[in-house]
């Protein structure tokens, strides 16, 4: 009967994870286009129709309906549904590394996690949809390593004030030297993450970022694709790295330091 009960917990966790992550693809498609990401219901891109409630069930919704609209038949983004298993993978993940705290909720640090986690989620994505990052998510990440700092005092703000400039601070230099180096979004996202995750784990973050944003140009580029001339959005492959960096980046540190 325990076990039961602990797997609808693990089940109900799932869900509110997958919910606030279908709620993040609405804010990743309004935010863009100047809608308000709070009033209005949700509708149908293609024929304007208000969805029902039976439409925006998490990850069910999408399958019941195989993937499409039922009023116009138009094809919904794959991206939407795996939005919402992505969220619900992630706020299990988060309770399973820092444990869970009352209620069946996630632990002050699991909790940490799981919103900055989020607002990688719609950074990468509106940055790859628009090659814009909004000054609000860096605050929003800023306020994040202030309240770590707060609760956990192993987080020293000697450390994250470090982690705010060792990387961001060369960006920053290599950006006016070099035109189109880095955008100042990935730089204030790199100084406030840093701020958050401390200076040996945003180094390994950008040191990912760099490996995952290479070996995207790199496939690209033999496909012809991408030309040596073109931009690209380079928050996505940051945010891949920060996102490591948080659960594993001191580790990384240490392993690399061992073989020094």
């Amino acid at each position: 009967m325990t076990e039961v009960l602990e797997g609808i917990l693990w089940a109900l966790r799932f869900l509110t994870g997958a919910c606030i992550f279908s709620f993040l693809n609405v804010v990743v498609y309004r935010l863009p286009r100047g809608r308000s990401v709070v009033y209005g219901r949700s509708f149908c891109p293609g024929c304007g129709k208000t969805l029902t409630s039976k439409e925006l069930i998490p990850c069910v919704s999408y399958l019941i309906q195989k993937g499409k609209c039922r009023a116009c038949g138009m094809k919904i983004k794959k991206r939407y549904v795996l939005m919402e298993f992505a969220g619900g993978f992630a706020f299990v993940f988060c309770g399973i590394f820092f444990g869970c705290g009352k209620f069946g909720l996630l632990s002050l640090q699991g909790s940490i996690a799981f919103a900055y986690l989020c607002i990688l989620v719609m950074v990468a994505l509106i940055d790859w949809d628009t090659r814009i990052i909004y000054d609000r998510f860096h605050i929003a990440v800023f306020l994040l390593g202030i309240v770590s700092c707060l609760l956990f005092p192993a987080n020293r703000i000697t450390d994250c004030l470090i982690g705010s400039v060792i990387v961001s601070l060369p960006m920053f230099l290599l950006a006016v030297l070099i035109e189109g180096a880095f955008g100042g979004g990935d730089i204030k996202l790199m100084a406030a993450s840093g701020f958050l995750l401390g200076w040996r784990a945003v180094l390994v973050a950008m040191f990912l970022g760099l490996i995952f944003g290479g070996i995207y140009c790199a496939v690209m580029l033999a496909r012809g694709r991408l030309s040596r001339k073109d931009p690209f959005a380079f928050g996505p492959f940051l945010a891949t790295g920060l996102a490591a960096a948080f659960f594993w980046g001191n580790e990384i540190a240490d392993a690399y330091a061992s073989f020094l």
